[in-house]
C-alpha cells in the first residue's frame, strides 16, 4: 500500500496522526515491526496534514514536556497504571529522544521544556522526518469510517478504501480543540468493542463567572491560589498564575481548576471554588498584617496598603476593597468587622462559576477509556486482543505545563515496544 493506492494489508495500523500516534509509529518501527518490503506500519488520519494540535500547543511553541514529571502531576495520581507508564519512558529519555531526532529543548519557568527554536513546527517536522526514515507509511485525508475484528485480523473501512491489519492502535485523542480534528470517534469505536468509557468533559479550559467582579480586571494577571472544595468536604489547593478576562478567569491556575468543576458536575455535586489572593498566607496572618498597618499608617488608604504590603495589582486591590467594604477608605476606619470581611475576601474569595468555555477552548479531555481494561505493560486492551490505546483517549489527564504531552510520549513508547515484541528496549 502507498499514498496513491488505497486499500491493502499491514502489520500495524495506527489511527490518529497526532503526538501519540506519530511517536507510537516511530517507536514500533524502531522496536522491530518490519517496514521494509511492505507496509509494516501504516498511520492514517482524516486530516489533510498531521499534527494540528502540536502546532497550536503552547502558544504555537509546543511545551514538549516538563523537567519533572510525576504521577502526582496527573489527576489519577493514585493509579499504579499512571506510575508504571511514566516510569517506562521518563523525562531524561524523552529529552534524549527529541535531541536524537534534531529537537533540542530548553527549560523555562515552572520546568516547562520547549524547543530552542520556539516553534512547534520544529517538533512536528522532526517527528514526521523520523517516521519516514524508519519506514512508516502515512496516509492523510484517510478518514476511518468503521473498524471490526474478523478472523484474528482487523478490517477497517476508510474513505480511501478498505484496510486490513493484525493490530490496531487508537491514537485518536479526545474532544478538545475540535478544529484540529478531535471528534471523539475513538471513544465510539472503543465503546462498540466493549470498553467502558468514563464520561468525558473538557479539561484545562477557561472558566466563565457570574457577577461583575471580574469585568474591570480584564487583562490583569497575578499569582494566586484556588481552593477546590469537592463533594464530601474534601479540599484541594492549586497555585499558579491567574488571568482575569471579560468572561471570567483564565491562565494556568484557572485551567488546572477547570477539570474539577466539570468532573464534579458530571458526578452530580458541583465543587466550590475560592481564590486566595495571598497564595500561602493564612487568614490569621493576613489579619495580623492589617492590624499592624492600622497601627503604623492609619491615614493610608486601604487599597493602597493592600498593593504596598501584599503586592496586589492596584486594580485587584480596588475591586477587593469595593467588594468587601463598599468603597475605599483610610485604614483608621477599618473596624474589626470590616477587617474580618476584608480578610475573608483576600483569603477565600468565593467564585461564582457559571461554566467552562468548552472543548473549543480546552487543551485536554478528562475521561476516556477505563484504565483497568488496558494493560499498562503494553497498552493493549484486556478485552480485545490486538487493540492498543495511546495518549488522550485514555482516562488520564494532567495539569498544564507539558504533562499531557509526556503522557503521549510515554504511552507511545510502551505501545511501540510491545508492538515490536520488545518490552525492555529498542533494537
Amino acid at each position: 500500500m502507498n499514498a496513491d493506492t488505497p486499500g491493502g494489508d499491514a502489520d500495524v495500523i495506527i489511527i490518529g496522526g497526532g503526538a501519540a500516534g506519530l511517536a507510537t509509529a516511530i517507536f514500533a518501527a524502531r522496536a522491530g515491526v518490519k517496514t521494509g518490503g511492505g507496509p509494516g506500519i501504516v498511520l492514517v488520519d482524516g486530516a489533510k496534514s498531521l499534527g494540528a494540535k502540536i502546532l497550536v500547543s503552547g502558544g504555537s511553541r509546543c511545551n514538549v514536556t516538563n523537567a519533572s514529571v510525576e504521577a502526582s502531576d496527573f489527576w489519577r495520581a493514585g493509579s499504579p497504571f499512571v506510575r508504571q507508564v511514566l516510569r517506562a519512558f521518563p523525562v531524561p529519555e524523552t529529552v534524549a529522544f527529541f535531541e536524537e531526532i534534531g529537537v533540542r529543548l530548553k527549560e523555562e519557568p515552572l520546568g516547562k521544556l520547549f524547543p530552542v527554536t520556539n516553534k512547534a513546527r520544529s517538533v512536528l517536522d522532526a517527528l514526521m522526518t523520523e517516521a519516514r526514515r524508519v519506514g512508516v507509511e502515512v496516509r492523510t485525508s484517510c478518514r476511518v469510517l468503521d473498524l471490526a475484528r474478523e478472523d484474528s485480523r482487523w478490517r477497517i473501512r476508510a474513505s480511501q478504501g478498505s484496510l486490513s491489519a493484525g493490530r490496531v492502535v487508537l491514537a485518536t485523542g479526545g474532544l478538545s480543540l475540535p478544529k484540529t480534528g478531535s471528534d471523539g470517534a475513538g471513544y465510539a469505536w472503543a465503546g462498540a468493542l466493549g470498553h467502558t468509557i468514563v464520561p468525558t468533559v473538557p479539561a484545562l479550559e477557561p472558566l466563565t463567572l457570574g457577577g461583575e467582579f471580574h469585568g474591570p480586571l480584564s487583562g490583569v494577571t497575578h499569582d494566586a491560589s484556588i481552593r477546590v472544595t469537592q463533594p464530601g468536604g474534601k479540599t484541594l489547593t492549586l497555585r499558579g498564575s491567574l488571568l482575569w478576562t471579560h468572561f471570567g478567569i483564565s491562565g494556568p491556575l484557572a485551567l488546572d481548576a477547570s477539570r474539577f468543576v466539570r468532573r464534579s458536575r458530571v458526578d452530580g455535586s458541583p465543587a466550590a471554588l475560592a481564590i486566595g489572593f495571598l497564595t500561602d498566607m493564612t487568614a490569621e496572618a493576613a489579619d495580623q498584617h492589617l492590624r499592624e498597618a492600622v497601627r503604623n499608617a492609619p491615614r493610608q488608604n486601604i487599597g493602597t496598603e493592600l498593593t504596598r504590603r501584599f503586592g496586589l495589582p492596584q486594580a485587584v486591590a480596588a475591586q477587593l476593597v469595593g467588594h468587601a467594604l463598599g468603597r475605599d477608605q483610610a485604614l483608621s476606619k477599618l473596624t474589626r468587622e470590616k477587617r474580618k470581611a476584608l480578610v475573608g475576601a483576600l483569603t477565600a474569595f468565593r467564585l461564582d462559576v457559571i461554566d467552562g468555555r468548552g472543548y473549543n477552548f480546552a487543551e485536554a479531555t478528562s475521561g476516556g477509556v477505563a484504565l483497568d481494561e488496558v494493560n499498562p505493560k503494553t497498552m493493549e486492551s484486556r478485552i480485545v486482543p490486538g487493540l492498543y490505546f495511546v495518549g488522550e483517549i485514555l482516562d488520564v489527564d494532567g495539569r498544564i505545563g507539558g504533562f499531557n504531552f509526556q503522557w503521549a510520549w510515554s504511552t507511545a513508547r510502551v505501545a511501540g515496544r510491545a508492538l515490536g515484541g520488545n518490552r525492555t528496549g529498542e533494537r
